[in-house]
């Protein structure tokens, strides 16, 4: 014990003459251990976003979308193309089903809007007045539009404050203001109250505009949705409010136009997608991670140049080829610990930076991760260096120049 706290002293001594090429050494570590500890903990705060966004909708809500999507194992499979759509006698007939206590057809239209202050891309969401009650929704300023808008084809829109406060400088400033989207006037009613993601697929609410789906049919002459959104009376089970959706629908379409999800198993398919995206990042990546113990291995291979001499003496006064093999594996872990320790600060720093807008933290795991990862790296990228020192002669190292 007392012989490797030396060469752990020792080590930092050397690091500490050489301050600037330990810093270079330990760059490529430092950047990849920050770069997975940041996706994984950008990742993890996207899931418990998500995942409170979804438990938002509450366990009384289901989703009838286009295809048949199986989330079997926790995969997305769909078997079938995404090109169904559904109109206004799908939802009169689901309307009819009993425990069905509210019903939202969904349109979508992309378009530019022009407010007072700047002109951006929008996307307004057509649909029920119900969808604000499916969907959690509640106005901040202003109102909401009702079924009486809905029947007038009234050219009203509710707005996310995040797009309101882009197009008028602030969000309450686009309360009563007219808004041309696509030559079409709209005149904005009411802000709702900062929703953040909760849509099929983690939609940002924040950043959209809503109007009754029968003004939507101005951009939608065929009158179709894409979605519609189910309440289900909380007394009843779910399962059998699905099974009288199935019926209802495969009155006019086959089994693979259509699936009916609940919010649960809609989040499985945005975790099984998004694990996927975030494997292939950390990936990227951790290639930083592989240049970083090139560096060390090639610092190491100049560091057994430099104290050639040093092993020679030491062999000459008794080291074990062990003992030499053990002083350069402790320098080249002691490297990549560096490293990783001060990738892990980095991401702290980063978290805390994003965690008063964006709910990303750290876990132990990804800590432990950090560190086991930066040490394999040493001990897989000192190996041949610490070798190449061990198996030097005594005699020959000496004589070194």
């Amino acid at each position: 014990m007392e012989y490797f706290l030396f060469i752990v002293r020792s080590a930092f001594e050397d690091f500490k003459r050489s301050k600037m090429q330990t810093f270079l050494t330990s760059l490529g570590i430092i950047i990849g251990v920050f770069a997975v500890i940041m996706l994984t903990a950008l990742g993890l705060g996207l899931k418990k976003y998500i995942s409170d966004q979804f438990d938002a909708l509450g366990s009384n809500t289901l989703f009838v979308i286009p295809g048949q999507i199986s989330t079997s194992g926790g995969g997305f499979n769909p078997t079938s193309t995404l090109g169904t759509s559904f109109d206004i006698r799908d939802v009169n007939s689901l309307k009819r089903i009993r425990d069905v206590i509210a019903i939202a057809p969904i349109a979508m239209k992309s378009g530019t809007g022009k407010g007072t202050v700047k002109t951006e891309n929008v996307t307004i969401f057509f649909t029920s007045a119900d969808f604000f009650s499916i969907a959690g929704f509640s106005v901040d300023k202003g109102r909401l539009f009702d079924q009486n808008d809905v029947e007038k084809r009234s050219k009203v829109l509710v707005v996310g404050p995040s797009i309101a406060a882009k197009l008028y400088g602030t969000a309450y400033s686009a309360l009563g203001k007219k808004i041309a989207i696509d030559n079409v006037n709209f005149t904005i009613i009411g802000i709702i109250a900062s929703k953040g993601g909760g849509g099929l697929g983690g939609s940002d609410y924040d950043s959209y505009f809503f109007g009754p789906y029968t003004t939507g049919y101005v951009f939608n002459p065929n009158k179709q949705f894409f979605r519609i959104g189910v309440r289900v009376n909380p007394a009843v089970g779910l399962s059998a409010v699905k099974a009288e959706i199935d019926k209802v629908m495969l009155r006019r379409y086959k089994v693979d136009d259509f699936s009916v999800l609940e919010p649960s198993q809609i989040l499985s398919i945005v975790n099984s997608i998004f694990s996927i995206l975030n494997a292939v990042l950390v990936a990227i990546a951790s290639i930083s991670l592989l240049v970083g113990g090139i560096g060390i291995m090639n610092i190491m291979y100049v560091t057994v140049s430099d104290k050639t001499r040093e092993v020679g003496i030491r062999r000459a006064i008794g080291a074990r080829k062990s003992d030499i093999l053990s002083q350069f594996l402790i320098e080249a872990v002691a490297l990549s610990v560096i490293g990783g320790s001060l990738g892990l600060v980095l991401a702290e720093l980063g978290v805390l930076a994003v965690s008063s807008f964006f709910p990303a933290y750290i876990d132990l795991p990804s800590v432990a991760l950090a560190l086991g990862v930066s040490s394999a790296i040493g001990i897989i990228f000192g190996v041949l260096p610490a070798r190449k020192a061990a198996n030097l002669e005594p005699v020959e190292a000496i004589r070194y120049e």
